[in-house]
């Protein structure tokens, strides 16, 4: 079963700096029919204009993924750590029982394009923690792991069960994963159009998946998308 969630149907917040759609429920935006998908709590698409950001704020009890897509995002947090993480690079933090940090947009030209994902963790009250990973150039029409509850392949640790790809198609690429049946997944679009088992998605388009067996992604042209492996 796949069920669709076309991106002019999310969220959309805009301000003189910021341009954020959410996939699910956040902040002001609220539909109770799009709280999250198991224990997927936030996507959000987010453009901030050169010079611009979120200034010090808390989170607690949240997996945070960043994954910037054009540009580059400075972070800073209480623990110490300050580092600009740029396209193509994943940023993890376990906010747990509390951490507060910053984001903004260094540079003085270039507005920064990335997402943001929050996954509910596996239990309340772990150590804060933070990590970035830089991966080595993509390789069309395949699967690279991002985060994942054991950290293998080299990419970022979760405190959930969940494993995030992302996926690089060329012009008439294909890709496919399977699916064991006591797993669920999330394709989120990232750029260019796709069909996934034949059911056409655009950029910003979600889709959920459960009781699939085989997920087959194809393109005509060109297009890039997250996979989350859910349990």
């Amino acid at each position: 079963m796949i069920t669709a969630r076309k991106s002019q149907d999310r969220g959309h917040f805009q301000a003189d700096w910021l341009d954020s759609y959410h996939t699910f429920s956040f902040d002001t935006y609220y539909d109770p029919h799009h709280m999250g998908f198991r224990t997927l709590r936030v996507i959000n698409e987010d453009r901030v204009k050169a010079g611009a950001g979120f200034p010090l704020h808390p989170h607690r009890d949240m997996e945070i993924l960043s994954f910037v897509l054009e540009g580059a995002l400075k972070h800073q947090d209480n623990l110490g750590h300050e580092e600009v993480i740029r396209a193509g690079e994943v940023q993890r933090i376990t906010a747990g029982r509390g951490i507060m940090h910053s984001e903004f947009n260094p540079s003085n030209e270039e507005t920064v394009h990335f997402v943001q994902i929050w996954i509910l963790p596996e239990s309340k009250g772990l150590t804060p923690s933070y990590e970035t990973k830089r991966f080595a150039p993509k390789i069309p029409n395949s699967l690279q792991l991002l985060a994942s509850r054991d950290g293998r392949d080299d990419s970022a640790v979760l405190c959930q069960d969940v494993a995030l790809y992302v996926g690089d198609l060329a012009a008439g690429g294909r890709v496919e994963y399977p699916l064991p049946a006591s797993r669920h997944a999330w394709i989120q679009v990232l750029r260019g159009a796709l069909e996934l088992n034949g059911t056409p998605l655009e950029a910003g388009d979600g889709a959920a998946v459960s009781e699939e067996q085989l997920l087959t992604l194809t393109t005509r042209n060109q297009a890039q998308f997250l996979l989350f492996d859910l349990h």
